[in-house]
């Protein structure tokens, strides 16, 4: 086996296997963009951590991608091999083939990162979409008293993970997706959480923003006052104190003590609960109509 040989096939494994990931990278973008729509555009919900399975779907088809690259390179590479692809080579001084080699070497080795990387993305976003997901299935034991519960509502350039809405009010409840360790305390101080209190804290500032961004929508819709109330879900947790005026914190387990977070400012009118959900269900279809 000399360098000839070594960097013809290489050469070779390397140009197919481009032109697999084009083609196959291409599909995948036209599937998606494709697949967007349905007959029933007013009648498919966004499901509970929907942008969470969403995403995880396309990191599996990008590490499907990378996975099968490396399985077209290892193929033609040992079937050029046996097709002399020294011939095409032959008269290229030395260095020049070690750079032909180099080239696909360095490929491979971009290739093996970007799959740990997004073997360790999936992994990550895996764990995001469980927690929602505990949540979000949880809340549906709240559709009392005309309250409905929807899922990953866009507000602005964020999302809201679930919001219910009903005749006791308004709620909006945030997801906080940490991996507990040993210590699996949290607790609530003013506007911060603190995980495993003393080492890890988190500002819940940005989450009063939305809930009160959301509320200014509401407001507008209904021309009146209304306000929506900010509760922040930490699933895995063991929660030490978990009430203030703006913010309740609750894990999997305690979500029924959202139905008790309320005053009479809260209450909602019949007409005003139905035009709610009718603005979150336009903001929470998932398709548009395939007609």
């Amino acid at each position: 086996m000399n360098l000839e040989a070594l960097g013809g096939a290489a050469a070779i494994a390397l140009g197919s296997t481009l032109l697999f990931v084009l083609v196959a990278r291409t599909w995948q973008t036209l599937s998606s963009t494709l697949g967007g729509s349905t007959r029933f555009p007013n009648n498919i919900m966004v499901e509970a951590a929907q942008r969470f399975r969403d995403q995880l779907d396309h990191l599996t088809r990008l590490q499907t991608v990378y996975l099968s690259a490396a399985l077209v390179f290892s193929v033609i590479f040992a079937t050029a091999l046996l097709l002399r692809p020294q011939d095409l080579f032959g008269g290229l001084p030395g260095w020049q083939l070690i750079v032909i080699l180099a080239v696909p070497g360095l490929v491979l080795v971009y290739g093996g990162y970007r799959l740990f990387e997004v073997a360790r993305e999936r992994r990550q976003v895996a764990f995001f979409r469980d927690a929602s997901m505990a949540i979000g299935h949880g809340l549906q034991s709240l559709t009392s008293n005309q309250n409905r519960v929807f899922h990953d509502v866009l507000c602005g350039s964020t999302h809201i993970d679930n919001i219910v809405a009903g005749l006791h009010g308004i709620y909006a409840v945030y997801v906080i997706a940490n991996r507990p360790g040993k210590d699996k305390r949290v607790r609530l101080s003013g506007d911060e959480l603190a995980f495993a209190p003393g080492k890890v804290s988190m500002s819940l500032t940005e989450f009063g923003k939305t809930s009160e961004q959301f509320a200014r929508a509401c407001r507008k819709h209904l021309q009146h006052d209304i306000r929506v109330r900010s509760v922040i879900a930490v699933p895995g947790w063991e929660i030490d104190a978990q009430a203030s005026d703006s913010y309740l914190v609750v894990n999997e387990r305690s979500l029924a003590m959202i139905k008790g977070w309320k005053d009479q400012k809260d209450f909602l009118m019949n007409e005003d609960v139905d035009a709610i959900h009718k603005l979150l269900t336009r903001r929470c279809t998932r398709f548009t109509s395939s007609k």
